[in-house]
């Protein structure tokens, strides 16, 4: 079941990157009749590019307005590859101001993002909302967004890359997880009750 950490107003942008969370909160969105448009980010890798095209027919299909953005600048050398694909989507985000954009991190990443920030000293959440920026899914597990998108024939496309633990994120995901769960199955119970004093 999907449930919202904030209020989301009729006019946003959703940030989409084709994946089952952001296509079930697309759906979602539509069922809950929101003027959506669509924002959608090419990495310029294989999988960016694989999704483009059915993305944009799909929204064509539903008449839902899709704006893409694209790689503008070469990586500087102090960056990751994280950080470098981070900051040129923010940097495309970042031009539509007369909405809010909703990004679709859920409980999962908040976790993660926690489990991350306690490693290097400081455990922190994700804000619901920081500028023009929301998160309504952070009480919402993956497996609820997936599960919405079986249940209403929402079509998806995984990054197949998600199970390579190269990057930190993946790692935390794929190797720490298991471990934080045997030590502590309530985990996800433990960080959204965090959301939900935060909100009283």
């Amino acid at each position: 079941m999907i449930h919202l950490a904030c209020t989301v107003p009729r006019k946003i942008y959703l940030a989409c990157s084709g994946g089952s969370d952001s296509m079930a909160a697309l759906n979602f969105f539509i069922n809950g009749k929101k003027d959506v448009t669509v924002l959608y980010f090419n990495h310029g890798t294989a999988h960016s590019e694989a999704v483009h095209n059915p993305l944009a027919s799909y929204c064509d299909m539903l008449s839902i307005e899709f704006k893409a953005g694209f790689i503008t600048r070469p990586k500087e050398k102090q960056e990751s590859l994280e950080e470098y694909w981070r900051n040129q989507r923010y940097d495309f985000f970042n031009q539509f101001t007369d909405a809010p954009i909703i990004t679709c991190h859920h409980l999962d990443d908040a976790v993660e993002t926690w489990l991350f920030t306690s490693i290097h000293g400081e455990g922190r959440l994700i804000p619901v909302q920081k500028e023009q920026y929301l998160r309504p899914f952070l009480l919402t597990r993956k497996q609820d967004l997936l599960q919405w998108c079986t249940d209403n024939f929402v079509p998806f496309w995984e990054d197949q890359s998600n199970a390579e633990c190269e990057h930190a994120r993946n790692f935390i995901r794929n190797i720490l997880m298991p471990g934080v769960l045997r030590i502590n199955p309530g985990i996800y119970k433990v960080i959204k009750k965090k959301y939900l004093s935060a909100t009283k």
